[in-house]
């Protein structure tokens, strides 16, 4: 319960489509049939747990109850991704992109990472030790410590 009210707080909103870009993208979705004798639920419902786990990153078992059990959401994601929906679904977008030039399509080779993420060391910023330091410190190899006649001679 916490954690979903941490969740909902820090994203602002409830993660959906609004109903136009349901038009869009409901008809790219298959339809599913019940299980036995039971009805399948709604693909919206369903999409949208699915949007939730991308944008917040949590485990499957933390996928809040308004859209559905986790594991139903999770069984049909799974059936979706093997059976190739999605790659259809970006390639149609993708031609949808190309024919109306108000949209925009964005990857992660668009997108920059923030240096935090890149692995920049805080160091860097910091001046390098200068010349004369660098002289009058000893060497940080054992080389040196060494009597010549004792080093090897690949040394």
């Amino acid at each position: 319960m916490i954690q979903r009210c941490y969740l909902e707080a820090a994203l602002g909103e409830r993660i959906g489509l609004s109903d136009a870009e349901w038009e869009i993208v409901g008809a790219l979705l298959p339809a599913e049939r019940g299980r036995g004798c039971r009805p399948a639920q709604d693909n919206r419902r369903y999409f949208e747990g699915m949007m939730w786990i991308a944008r917040t990153g949590a485990q499957w078992r933390r996928l809040p109850n308004e859209y559905g059990k986790w594991n139903s959401v999770f069984r049909r994601y799974r059936r979706w991704t093997t059976s190739g929906v999605f790659d259809a679904m970006l390639e149609m977008l993708a031609e949808v992109v190309a024919r109306d030039g108000r949209a925009d399509m964005i990857d992660s080779t668009v997108v920059r990472a923030h240096h935090c993420a890149v692995g920049i060391k805080k160091e860097l910023g910091t001046p390098r030790r200068s010349a004369a330091h660098a002289a009058a410190s000893p060497p940080n190899s054992t080389p040196g410590a060494m009597p010549k006649d004792a080093r090897s001679p690949s040394s």
